[in-house]
């Protein structure tokens, strides 16, 4: 794919559009705040860390961080990239990059956005010494390294509003990366108490914090709208508030009460009931969100060639179908790859894939050979976190592997989800645990290399393959898209053989709302579209 100019959408991206759905005003429930506001209650989660961009790789934090801070661009409910601070990204050979943002935007402490902004908060997030856990995002421009502090030199301020990039090859996909949060600009203030600052962040996007003591930690946080955005999500509400609920069926109840306008989470005990109960205000549609369960091989038992038999033998050993089917209620589909079918390029019959169909007795035939190896002692567990609604696939997964390969297995659960996400990113937690992966950008490769190269950012079980990481590269070097889709199927093959995490299926987004409120859409990677709500 030549890459010229990001405008408004690219080519062959293969995302499934958007369900737009609107609800009627006259409705006596379903909302969260008086009828003289427009500020729109939604459901969320307590970030697991401050409000850095560079350091937020979690879908609570990066809920508000997308609300609050715009970048070069920004995407559509169908997934394509539209300009949101830039006004050109120009490139020639896919490798060599001149971006220029529009003039007179601000930060809402009135400072100036400028290209010092974008090159600072990247350079920031690339330090080794910050170690920031979306630094793996830079690892393509020229002078990052995993070694030691060093400067990105692929970076240059040519004025206030123009900077150039290079990378270290050329790549097929980065213009498409440059909405994820890693690549949003910083004030300079941000860098005076980068601590501070991300208690009480100070971005440039729709949505602005509501003063001091806007985030309550554990409870809530509160945006109003930013006056001084002239971007494309310019909001029709008066804010939101975000409201970080203990589980999905408090905030299941709180939508069914009239306290919560839109819900972006269904419980499973209300998936068979949810559509009939809410109708054309209920929400079920394909999204980019991968699910999955990581075992380290720094467990007993997980390393080298056992670890290999046993992942494999616990793919083979759960019935995804069955899952699915009953406790999802069809709204989830069983996994074939790493990735996602609403993506270009996604495939269902990777060599290897039937690692990832229920074979009972395949499984105990590969346990039997791992025992061989190393007998089996001690419990599999599962450790999830109990306030996002992971409790029922759990208990049906570890009960499948229990019963088809004779050993005890059971669900370890955490209050929260920012809980067990430290204990994994400190690799401190001593079971195989939940994972997933909701798209930061519409691409294969947002699926493969945060999660799977090694050293990156998201890569939870400290997975490295060198076969792996090789093709990786290459898929990234090819400016075909189609070329390097071929490439990233390839490396999958490899996944399949390693199975750094064990792929489970993938979701729909499953949500609705409440009946003072119009205009909701939810997007390609299952977030609603907050800008565009309206009340009243």
């Amino acid at each position: 794919m030549r890459l010229n100019r990001i405008g408004t959408a690219v080519a062959g991206l293969g995302i499934a559009t958007a369900l737009v759905l609107t609800g009627c005003s006259s409705g006596d429930s379903g909302t969260g705040a008086s009828a003289a506001s427009s500020i729109i209650t939604v459901n969320g989660s307590e970030p697991q860390n401050p409000l850095i961009p560079t350091n937020t790789n979690e879908t609570g934090g990066g809920k508000i961080l997308d609300n609050i801070f715009a970048g070069l661009v920004y995407y559509a409910a169908d997934g394509s990239p539209v300009n949101d601070l830039a006004e050109s990204i120009e490139t020639t050979d896919a490798q060599n990059y001149t971006i220029k943002i529009k003039p007179d935007q601000k930060f809402t402490n009135g400072d100036p956005v400028t290209a010092s902004s974008f090159v600072d908060a990247w350079n920031y997030g690339a330090l080794l010494s910050n170690a920031q856990l979306s630094s793996y995002f830079f690892e393509s421009i020229e002078g990052f390294s995993y070694d030691a502090d060093s400067t990105l030199t692929g970076l240059a301020v040519v004025d206030d509003s123009t900077f150039t990039v290079k990378l270290k090859q050329p790549e097929s996909d980065f213009p498409l990366r440059l909405g994820y949060s890693a690549f949003f600009p910083l004030p300079k203030e941000a860098f005076d108490d980068i601590a501070a600052f991300g208690e009480n962040p100070i971005g440039n996007g729709p949505y602005m914090l509501d003063g001091e003591g806007a985030w309550q930690h554990n409870e809530q946080i509160k945006l109003v709208v930013n006056p001084d955005y002239t971007g494309g999500r310019a909001a029709k509400n008066d804010g939101l508030d975000i409201v970080f609920y203990a589980t999905q069926e408090a905030a299941y109840a709180a939508l069914q009460g009239g306290d919560l306008d839109v819900l972006d989470a269904v419980p499973d005990s209300a998936l068979a009931t949810f559509e009939s109960e809410f109708g054309d205000r209920a929400v079920n549609q394909p999204a980019a969100v991968f699910q999955s369960f990581t075992i380290p091989d720094r467990l007993p038992h997980f390393g080298g060639d056992e670890g290999k038999l046993r992942r494999a033998a616990i793919s083979m050993a759960i019935d995804r179908g069955q899952v699915t089917d009953v406790i999802f209620e069809g709204s989830r589909t069983p996994a074939t790859d790493f990735t996602s079918p609403v993506i270009d390029g996604y495939s269902d019959s990777l060599e290897g894939s039937d690692v990832l169909k229920f074979n009972a007795t395949e499984a105990k035939k590969l346990w039997a050979e791992a025992d061989a190896i190393s007998p089996w002692d001690g419990q599999f567990a599962i450790a999830y976190n109990a306030d996002g609604g992971h409790q029922g696939w759990v208990d049906a997964v570890t009960n499948q592997i229990k019963n088809t390969l004779g050993i005890d297995a059971v669900g370890a659960p955490y209050p929260t989800f920012a809980e067990v996400r430290t204990l994994i990113t400190e690799r401190t937690i001593t079971t195989a645990f939940r994972t997933g992966w909701q798209a930061d950008y519409p691409a294969l490769a947002n699926f493969l290399g945060p999660i799977y190269f090694t050293g990156a950012g998201s890569n939870d079980g400290d997975y490295s393959s060198p076969e792996f990481d090789a093709l990786y590269k290459q898929g990234l070097a090819e400016t075909d898209i189609d070329a390097a889709n071929k490439i990233f199927q390839e490396a999958q093959t490899v996944l399949l053989k390693d199975l750094p995490a064990i792929p489970l299926w993938y979701s729909n987004v499953t949500g609705a709302f409440g009946t003072n409120v119009s205009n909701v859409a939810f997007g390609w990677n299952s977030v609603p579209i907050y800008s565009e709500i309206t009340k009243g």
